[in-house]
Formats: structure tokens, sequence, C-alpha cells
């Protein structure tokens, strides 16, 4: 049975270790290692008439919607990874400050999807998001980076974000800067004077990034100690893993099928909290994933 005292899993950590693994946390910081290169690099050459409400051109022009990424999604990823990390690394003022200083984010003005130049306050967050990031080398300096996480689940990881990855291709160019070949996807195809699924980054492509993320971290959960924070942080995962699947959810309709014509109805905006019957399904969902989560640590005790 699993208790406070309980030792690491087998194998999955390197000799000397105490807490949890690291490798997925890394795994994570490298996926945002190479979207953020992307994102430097499209919008440092793409004029930002192409581009969705930004003003600057060329490497201030990158630099600045880079900024942008590290507060969203960057932030609210880095509030996870803190929660696994503090098990390695014994600083809680420190980690405490990083926490606050993330979570800037949620207040207004600090991020607006009509306006994603970056501002002076957005420097916030980010030294919020390089504080977690200084503890996860720090964790794996004092004992290094261990193994993986528990395999239970995986399969549905694997399927949920092949489907989601399959939903959001179109982004996946955009990214890069480029329209999906093809006349499965609409793209390049003009609607209203402009294309219909612009270059750069998408509030959807966010969306799959908090649940790639997700779905990479909660393979920890396991193996954090039993108690008041490991439940506190699979209900987190778990809203976020909702709030990603909101996102993708209304930036595909809407490029997708509304777009197209199909419909009138489009589906309200999650990107911030707000009072729409979607925020309403955001959180019945991300209740939901909780409950599964609880299970499955209940599952996985020794």
């Amino acid at each position: 049975m699993e208790n406070a005292g309980s030792g690491p899993r087998d194998g999955q950590f390197s000799q000397g270790s105490a807490g949890p693994g690291l490798a997925e946390v890394f795994a994570v910081w490298a996926l945002c290692g190479v979207i953020a290169l992307a994102i430097l690099v499209t919008y440092s050459r793409i004029p930002h008439e192409k581009l969705y409400h930004v003003s600057g051109d060329g490497l201030p022009g990158g630099l600045s919607r880079l900024l942008v990424f590290v507060n969203w999604p960057g932030a609210l990823i880095a509030t996870v990874v803190l929660g696994i990390v503090v098990e390695r690394v014994r600083r809680p003022f420190l980690a405490l400050v990083a926490l606050v200083l993330c979570l800037f984010i949620a207040i207004p003005g600090v991020l607006d999807q009509a306006d994603l130049d970056a501002k002076w306050i957005n420097v916030v967050p980010a030294f919020g998001v390089f504080i977690v990031l200084f503890l996860s080398v720090a964790a794996a300096r004092s004992g290094g980076v261990g193994g993986w996480g528990s395999p239970r689940g995986d399969r549905v990881r694997i399927a949920a974000f092949v489907l989601l990855a399959l939903v959001s291709l179109p982004w996946f160019f955009a990214e890069l800067g480029l329209y999906i070949p093809g006349n499965v996807f609409l793209a390049r195809e003009r609607i209203g004077g402009v294309a219909a699924v612009h270059l750069g980054e998408h509030h959807g492509f966010v969306g799959l990034q908090v649940v790639a993320a997700m779905l990479l971290l909660s393979r920890e959960l396991p193996g954090l100690r039993a108690g008041w924070r490991r439940t506190a942080l699979a209900a987190w995962m778990s809203g976020l893993i909702a709030y990603g699947l909101g996102n993708i959810a209304n930036d595909a309709w809407g490029e997708q099928v509304v777009k197209r014509g199909w419909t009138d109805w489009g589906l309200p905006s999650v990107v911030r909290p707000s009072v729409n019957w979607l925020w309403l399904v955001v959180l019945a969902v991300g209740a939901g994933i909780f409950l599964l989560q609880r299970r499955y640590l209940l599952e996985a005790k020794d």
C-alpha cells in the first residue's frame, strides 16, 4: 500500500533521487522549446498582415510574439511542472514566488487575444516560467532526471493525442507559416477578404499544446506523495485538459464548419474565464477527468 513514506516506483528514479522522475518534465520543456523556435522564426519572417492581431515585423515581431507564447500557454504548463518538481527541490518560497508570477496571466489586460503584441507586464509571468525551469534543472542536478512515469493509461493518451492532432493539422502548418495542402481542410481560401486559417499560432493549437503537456505530465501523478497537493495538482491538470479541449473545439468549429457556411452557429470563446455554456461544459468535463484521475491514482497504488 502507498503511504506518505513510500519510496519511488521500481526503476523510475536514478540512484539517490527522492521524488518523481523528471523525464516527462524535460520532454515537455523540449516540446515548448521546439514550438517557441517555430514561433520566433514564423513571426520574424511572415508579414504581420498575414498573422493574427500582431503589428510587429522582423525579429522584434518574432521576439514579441515569443514572449506572449511564454505567457500563454507557457505559464499555464509551468504551474503543473512546478507541482512535480517541488517534490524534488525543497525551495518552498521560490516555488511560491514562481506560482504567483505565473498566475499573473489571469489578471485582465495581461493577455488580450485582440492584441497579441507583447507588453511590459508579460515579463512578469515569463520570469515565473524561468524560475520553474531553473527549479527543474536544479532538481535534475541534485538527484538526476530519473526514469519515466507510470505507463498506465498510455493507450488512451496516445489515442486521444492522435485524434486531436488530426483535427489540428492545419495549425501545425500555420505554426510554420504554411497553409496545409489539399482540399480536406480550409486554409488559404479567402473568406471575408482573409484566409480561412491565418498563419502563425492559433488558440486551438495552444489548446493542443496544453492537452499534450498534461497527458505527458500525468504519467508522474502516481509517483507523487499522496496528499492534498497531489489531489490539487490532479484537479488542476484535469481542468487544463478540459480547457485545452474547449479551445480546440472552438477554433476548429469556427474555421472548418462555420466558415464553410454549413451553419452560422458558433461556439463561445473559452480563452478567458467568462459566463457561457461552453465554459460550463469545460468545467463538467474537467470534473469528469478529475474523477477518472482519482480512480487512476487509487488503482496505481502499490
